[in-house]
């Protein structure tokens, strides 16, 4: 039998993305995001959740995806500190669909030779079988390294974000 992992399944701008159950401490319902002033364009701000501050990140921007309009549906994955070098951090996302065993002979490895700065953050593609339940939903998921996103953040305050931009000629 094939050893399997488990994701939190996840859908963000109409495309599905997972990442590791691990990783995610809670699921929360949208509540309102208190600005933070002069903040990087992937901080959406803060909130109180249950008396502890919580960064909001928006994952469309992070990854360097087009920005989609606010949805009633949206979500907030709250990561475990251990993700986040010990910050509270939420992420947000359009929808949670699931949280879904996958084998691991159901997951592709990106090529090495795509040289988007977007696929060094995928771990991998996970392809559904086709007795998925809803046909007309795609049977191609994006297995994200969370931990590699929220490592690149440095690069953003250096001006050089890894998936939202181009970075200068090394």
């Amino acid at each position: 039998m094939a050893a399997t992992i488990e994701v939190v399944e996840f859908e963000l701008g109409g495309e599905r993305y997972a990442l590791d159950i691990n990783l995610a401490r809670e699921i929360v319902e949208m509540i309102p995001i208190t600005p933070i002033p002069r903040a990087p364009p992937f901080i959406s701000g803060v909130i109180n959740l249950r008396g502890e501050i919580t960064n909001i990140m928006n994952l469309n921007t992070l990854l360097g995806l087009p920005g989609k309009e606010v949805r009633e549906n949206q979500k907030i994955i709250v990561l475990v500190p251990e993700a986040a070098k010990g910050n509270n951090i939420g992420i947000i996302v359009d929808d949670v669909s699931s949280v879904r065993q996958v084998p691991e002979t159901d997951i592709e490895n990106i090529g090495t030779g795509i040289s988007s700065e977007f696929s060094q953050f995928v771990k991998g593609i996970i392809k559904i079988s086709g007795d998925d339940a809803e046909k007309k939903r795609k049977d191609l998921i994006i297995w994200l390294d969370m931990e590699k996103v929220l490592a690149d953040l440095g690069n953003w305050s250096k001006g050089n974000p890894g998936a939202g931009g181009v970075r200068e000629a090394e």
